[in-house]
């Protein structure tokens, strides 16, 4: 659904315009809902559609209170957890505490990633760009199971 990265302006409320050719899609998965968290691996955040998102907590409804490492999970995608709505403009207001979780200012990158986005601040991404790149050349893909059947 979605793919491809995006070079998009926050504005100084903290606003990001989602492009174009992403707010159909936005209105018929959720009618223009989406959930913003924080990603617990990266310093990014996830923004997912209301009916993608609500697979994501059907399956944290299956994890445990009792088990420290699964609340600690819980807590941490589910208590940065904002409901936001795409406005006239398709522009959506990222809440300061998530804004500041991933060093958002104006510059930011938005990436499709097919259920979901990931939107990183500018320079972030570029480092995970450089980040990925040298890990994937360490690699033999070959001998990496999943990865084996991709010859690009």
């Amino acid at each position: 659904m979605f793919r491809g990265a995006s070079a998009i302006n926050m504005d100084a409320k903290g606003r990001i315009a989602i492009p174009m050719r992403y707010r159909d899609p936005l209105h018929v998965h959720g009618a223009g809902l989406i959930v913003v968290t924080i990603d617990i691996q990266s310093q990014c955040l996830l923004i997912y559609p209301l009916q993608e998102w609500e697979l994501i907590e059907a399956k944290l409804l299956t994890l445990s209170d009792t088990n420290p490492v699964e609340r600690s999970f819980k807590r941490r995608l589910l208590g940065h957890a904002h409901e936001c709505e795409l406005d006239s403009l398709g522009r959506v207001l990222i809440p300061p505490t998530l804004r500041q979780y991933a060093g958002l200012d104006k510059k930011a990158m938005l990436v499709g990633l097919l259920n979901k986005f990931e939107l990183w601040d500018e320079a972030a991404w570029q480092q995970q760009m450089d980040d990925s790149q040298t890990l994937i050349q360490s690699q033999d893909l070959s001998s990496q199971d999943r990865l084996a059947d991709f010859s690009l």
